[in-house]
């Protein structure tokens, strides 16, 4: 059985500064893509969105999802600690009281 083709994740960034190379006087989108290593139907996919959003094309995925993950580890591993410090002032205070 053969492993699902991984596809290469460009960034905003990278995308952008393709498409204003390729807007550069002289430059042809296929001179971009060869410079830049991808193909020209990506590049038109790309441009295609650029020119129907605009500033809000490319909005990436996952990031948001990332961030939020991140910040819930942040949490549980503060509440484990808190969970771990009420363990041990329970059994301090249950030996006291003995």
């Amino acid at each position: 059985m053969t492993k699902p083709k991984r596809y290469k994740r460009y960034s905003v960034e990278f995308k952008r500064e393709a498409l204003r190379r390729a807007a550069e006087e002289g430059m042809t989108d296929k001179a971009v893509c060869d410079e830049l290593g991808i193909s020209t139907r990506q590049f038109r996919r790309w441009h295609g969105e650029m020119a129907m959003l605009g500033q809000d094309a490319f909005p990436g995925q996952g990031r948001p999802r990332d961030e939020e993950m991140a910040a819930l580890k942040r949490e549980l591993a503060e509440v484990k600690k808190e969970r771990d410090f009420l363990k041990e002032a329970a059994a301090y205070f249950a030996r006291l009281s003995k």
